[in-house]
């Protein structure tokens, strides 16, 4: 299984980014999917995440900013991103927790995509 995350780039302070993370491989299902991040010099923090029903929660720094969504025939979880700040720069993971015929259940990591949001 392999998660592939795209769409992160340069963008100023207010502006909006779209991600997307694509899993492809032997899958039964994915349950969870989810965006973390690690800016310089912190620990990895989960951004947002989203079940296979479509329950999503949200870290309190991005409520009301990002909305995390999921195409499930697909495999493909997106993270709208309005209203950037500085502060939100970092590394984005994409996560997913997934069911392999061959391997069960097992969690993935994306590549990262970096953002960067200037002030």
């Amino acid at each position: 299984v392999q998660l592939q995350a795209s769409g992160g780039g340069l963008v100023q302070a207010g502006g909006s980014l779209r991600l997307s993370c694509a899993a492809s491989g032997s899958i039964f299902s994915i349950n969870y999917m989810a965006w973390y991040r690690q800016a310089p010099g912190k620990q990895r923090e989960l951004v947002a995440a989203i079940t296979s029903g479509g329950s999503t929660n949200y870290a309190d720094s991005v409520k009301g900013r990002f909305t995390i969504s999921r195409d499930n025939a697909k495999n493909t979880v997106y993270l709208q991103m309005n209203s950037l700040k500085p502060e939100d720069t970092a590394v984005y993971y994409c996560n997913a927790h997934v069911i392999s015929p061959v391997r069960g259940p097992d969690d993935y990591w994306g590549q990262g995509t970096l953002v960067t949001v200037s002030s």
